[in-house]
């Protein structure tokens, strides 16, 4: 036992010098507590593979009249739903692109409720469910980008939903977003207006 004890003890004091060894090692000590621990046992905790998300659009993005503008679009008529039913949606402010998502398992989705799900695109899509039947439909709330529904949210199916969006913390995700903004197409760069 004194010799794990002594062991980790220089190993710490490795880790303290001021030298590119110490800094490469701590990186990768970082990396993979991060990969093998915390995100792991961060899904077991929140039963869904994908516990956190970065916004990387502006689909769910509101601009100054927030819902007022959101419903210009006839997608929510055609669903019945009216702007006096979302006074007890969640994230009655959107999103903005750089926002992290705290994600969990998606039970007792219920319509103003914004799911994950895979839609058949390079990433997954984060957006609002406008309709639960057999399966979902859902619509990104920004009025500019997403006028119409795409084909894609009009048939959702439970194995498609990868969980449900339960809190935000705002622009941290830019932290990663900044290395991938330059492969972007001009008009999707920067930040939501």
């Amino acid at each position: 036992m004194k010799k794990v004890v002594d062991c980790w003890k220089k190993f710490w004091v490795f880790l303290k010098k001021d030298s590119w060894a110490s800094f490469a090692v701590t990186l990768l000590l970082a990396f993979v507590i991060i990969k093998f621990v915390f995100f792991p046992g961060l899904s077991l905790i929140t039963g869904t593979g994908l516990p956190l998300v970065i916004v990387e659009s502006c689909s769910m993005y509101h601009h100054d009249a927030g819902f007022d503008n959101t419903f210009e679009s006839d997608v929510y008529e055609d669903y019945g739903l009216s702007l006096a039913d979302t006074d007890n949606w969640i994230f009655q402010n959107g999103f903005n692109k750089g926002d992290v998502i705290f994600v969990v398992g998606a039970k007792n989705v219920e319509v103003g409720d914004v799911i994950i799900f895979n839609g058949g695109a390079q990433h997954p899509l984060i957006h609002r469910v406008v309709e639960v039947d057999d399966g979902y439909a859902t619509k990104g709330d920004n009025y500019k980008t997403n006028a119409k529904q795409l084909s894609m949210e009009k048939d959702i199916s439970e194995e498609q939903v990868i969980g449900k969006a339960l809190f935000k913390v705002p622009f941290i995700g830019w932290a990663k977003l900044i290395f991938f903004e330059a492969s972007r197409s001009p008009h999707e760069r920067g930040l939501c207006e």
